[in-house]
C-alpha cells in the first residue's frame, strides 16, 4: 500500500475528532431532520441537608435510545459549610460553571476542526456573582441565580487573532449550554404523582 492510498483511508482527525463521521453526520441530519431531536436525562436523590446526588445514564437521541453506556456517571452536590453544608461536592452552581465550561471548550474544538484549525492548548476560566437575597427571599428584586457570568479563554491555535475572536463568538452562540444560559428557558416543576 502507498502512504497515499494509507493517507486516504485513514480518517481525517483534527483536534482529536474525526471529521468524516462529523461530515457524515451533518448530512445525515440534512437528510432527516429528525435524527437531530434529543432528550437527555438526569436523576437526583436527596441525601441531607445540602447534599444530594445525581445519575446520569440514558438519553433519547437519532431516534432511538441510547445503550452505550453500561453504567450511569454520579455527581455528589454540596454546599460549603458557610451555605450549610459540610464540602460534600461542589455546589449546583459550580457545576452550571462546569457545565458551561465543557460546552463551550467542546463547541469551540468541534467549530475550530470544522474549519481547519489546529488548537495547541485550550483553558478556560470561569466566574458567576450571586446575590443570596434572591435565594433566601429577603429581596424579590433580586434574582435568585447569577447576575453575571464571566468566561476568559487562553487560546494557542494556528490562526490569526481575528479568527480566533470569530469562533469564541461562534462558540458562545452555538454551544447548547450557553445558548440555555443566555436566553429564557421554560423549566417546569411538578410533583410526580
Amino acid at each position: 500500500m502507498t502512504m497515499q492510498a494509507a493517507t486516504a483511508t485513514a480518517p481525517a482527525i483534527v483536534n482529536g475528532l474525526d471529521m468524516d463521521q462529523a461530515i457524515a453526520t451533518i448530512g445525515a441530519i440534512k437528510e432527516d431532520p429528525e435524527i437531530a431531536e434529543f432528550r437527555f436525562r438526569a436523576r437526583n436523590r436527596w441525601v441531607s441537608g445540602g447534599e444530594n446526588r445525581s445519575t446520569i445514564k440514558d438519553f433519547y437521541g437519532a431516534r432511538s435510545e441510547d445503550s452505550s453506556r453500561d453504567k450511569a456517571w454520579e455527581f455528589t452536590n454540596g454546599e460549603p459549610p458557610v451555605l450549610l453544608g459540610h464540602n460534600e461536592g461542589a455546589n449546583p452552581v459550580e457545576f452550571l460553571l462546569h457545565a458551561l465550561a465543557g460546552c463551550v471548550t467542546t463547541t469551540f474544538v468541534l467549530h475550530a476542526a470544522a474549519r481547519g484549525v489546529t488548537i495547541r492548548s485550550l483553558s478556560t476560566e470561569l466566574e458567576g456573582d450571586i446575590d443570596l437575597h434572591g435565594l433566601v427571599g429577603l429581596n424579590d428584586e433580586v434574582a435568585a441565580g447569577y447576575r453575571e457570568i464571566r468566561i476568559k479563554m487562553d487560546v494557542d491555535a494556528d490562526c490569526s487573532d481575528e479568527e480566533l475572536a470569530d469562533l469564541i463568538t461562534y462558540a458562545e452562540a452555538h454551544s447548547p449550554v450557553c445558548n440555555t444560559v443566555c436566553r429564557p428557558v421554560p423549566v417546569k416543576i411538578e410533583r410526580k404523582s
